[in-house]
């Protein structure tokens, strides 16, 4: 799951950087309005913790020109302004969620967690395609009931395609979403190349009733067997 932080405060923004690194989100950050909103227009993520207070802009007016502009994704507000007007609107141009500063740590991944699962997984904790399941909280795999041994890059890319069964997925967005939005400026996808082909072995070999397929000069589709 990739993380953008839309945060002025360089020494929360590296404290919020660290605790989700920690926790195996993909994070990206940004300090400034500009910044948030071109990042936030070119690179899909699967939830934004914004500030609403930046040096140059709202908060809130992002949120407003990445709803006009029909790019829609998960929104955690995190503002010192607490009134009742700001959580309103916040909410009413389509975040999910809004918690006042100062905040525990460990009540924003709560609610992170919250918010990706009622969005990705209609609030189960488990994927589940065909005969595989994970808990992408808990980084657990199982093919039938039986432990399915994953490397880290390979179950994140396994939850990416079970969030998207039979859905293509072009090489440069799987490769944004898992290794983040640097990864558009590589001269190749070699490091994708490996990571799938470890992968399938890995449920062929455990008997799961999924595939990986190349869809060639595109990229890949998860399907059942």
């Amino acid at each position: 799951m990739k993380i953008l932080i839309i945060e002025d405060e360089a020494e929360l923004r590296e404290v919020l950087t660290r605790s989700l690194t920690a926790e195996r989100y993909v994070v990206e950050t940004a300090a400034t309005y500009r910044e948030a909103r071109s990042k936030a227009m070119i690179y899909h993520y699967d939830c934004l913790l914004l500030d609403i207070m930046l040096p140059d802009g709202n908060g809130l007016d992002l949120l407003r020109a990445l709803t006009e502009a029909g790019r829609r994704t998960n929104v955690i507000i995190l503002s010192a302004k607490d009134s009742i007007d700001d959580k309103v609107a916040g909410l009413d141009l389509g975040a999910d969620d809004y918690l006042p500063k100062p905040f525990h740590l460990a009540e924003l991944h709560a609610r992170l967690k919250s918010v990706l699962r009622r969005r990705t997984r209609n609030g189960e904790r488990l994927l589940q395609c065909g005969n595989v399941s994970l808990n992408p909280e808990t980084f657990q795999a199982e093919v039938e009931g039986r432990n399915l041994e994953l490397g880290r890059k390979e179950f994140d890319i396994l939850v990416y395609f079970m969030n998207r069964l039979n859905q293509l997925v072009e090489k440069q967005t799987l490769a944004e979403a898992v290794w983040g939005d640097h990864t558009d400026q590589a001269d190749n996808f070699d490091f994708i190349y490996a990571q799938i082909k470890n992968l399938r072995k890995r449920l062929k070999e455990a008997g799961a009733g999924i595939e990986i397929k190349t869809a060639y000069g595109f990229g890949y589709k998860l399907t059942l067997v």
